[in-house]
């Protein structure tokens, strides 16, 4: 029988795969500086460095920088968080890197745009998808596949909402790498035909990423800008205002989601891929 060239022997797809976590267990160690044992089980992921000080400040944990992101590890909660930075190459890279640790949850706390005439700053978002319209995610799934989250992380964090008597919106986000497209009027109408509760620059990848690599994810973000009402678009002065109100109870609410899925870990484990 003739042989087919597609096919990788079973022995070179081990030796590719551990190769491939060994790459990458190295890159999570030089890039947040942190050994790879120092990791908890549940991860925290954001873009913002004032995210890592005061989840340093909340919890006690120690922060550490490599040469392209930061980490704090906090074991009493059995917690860390990475500041991976901005934009969706490097929200891929983070979640590969991730499975090498195999967590049980993983939830981006992340910043978002609000498109929804009815939404204001501080706002809570857990979405419930997200639109793929970047560069990144194709090379894991084919592009008429859904970026979806991890639904019973989704669950813990909307219990923990609840419990705190804080109101949550649920709906699409979409992801682009387009960073001035406020500028652009035709994208704007198609956002606006389109639906989108809210847009960031990375939920979608780091769905589609997670799915791929299996690793849990969720996320919930905060409207931090209104850049579809006049005089609404994200500035040094607001975001700063923004970090100051609302980053406190952004990581408290993702602290305690992510405590009880430690707590309560057989409720996510029947999650099949």
């Amino acid at each position: 029988m003739e042989k087919n060239p597609y096919l990788i022997p079973n022995t070179n797809r081990i030796y590719t795969n551990t190769r491939k976590q060994k790459i990458a267990r190295d890159i999570l160690e030089r890039y947040t500086g942190s050994h790879i044992k120092d990791f908890q089980k549940q991860v925290i992921l954001t873009n913002f460095e004032y995210y890592l000080d005061r989840f340093a400040i909340l919890t006690g944990g120690q922060k550490t920088r490599g040469s392209a992101m930061g980490a704090v590890h906090s074991a009493e909660e059995g917690v860390s968080i990475i500041n991976f930075s901005i934009g969706s190459p490097t929200a891929a890279l983070i979640m590969e890197c991730l499975s090498v640790i195999n967590p049980k949850a993983v939830l981006f706390l992340g910043m978002c745009g609000g498109l929804h005439r009815s939404l204001k700053k501080g706002d809570f978002i857990l979405p419930t998808a997200a639109i793929r319209d970047e560069g990144v995610s194709h090379h894991f799934l084919p592009r008429q596949a859904p970026a979806l989250p991890t639904f019973k992380i989704q669950k813990f964090v909307s219990e923990v909402l609840v419990d705190r008597g804080i109101d949550y919106r649920t709906g699409v986000v979409h992801t682009t790498d387009y960073r001035f497209w406020e500028f652009n009027d035709k994208f704007k109408a198609d956002l606006y035909h389109e639906r989108s509760l809210a847009i960031d620059m990375e939920t979608a990848t780091l769905f589609v990423v997670g799915f791929a690599s299996k690793v849990p994810i969720g996320a919930l973000l905060l409207v931090s800008d209104l850049p579809l009402k006049r005089g609404g678009i994200k500035t040094k002065k607001s975001a700063s205002g923004v970090f100051k109100q609302f980053t406190d109870q952004h990581l408290e609410i993702g602290i305690k989601s992510m405590s009880e899925i430690a707590e309560k870990g057989e409720e996510i484990r029947h999650y099949r891929w």
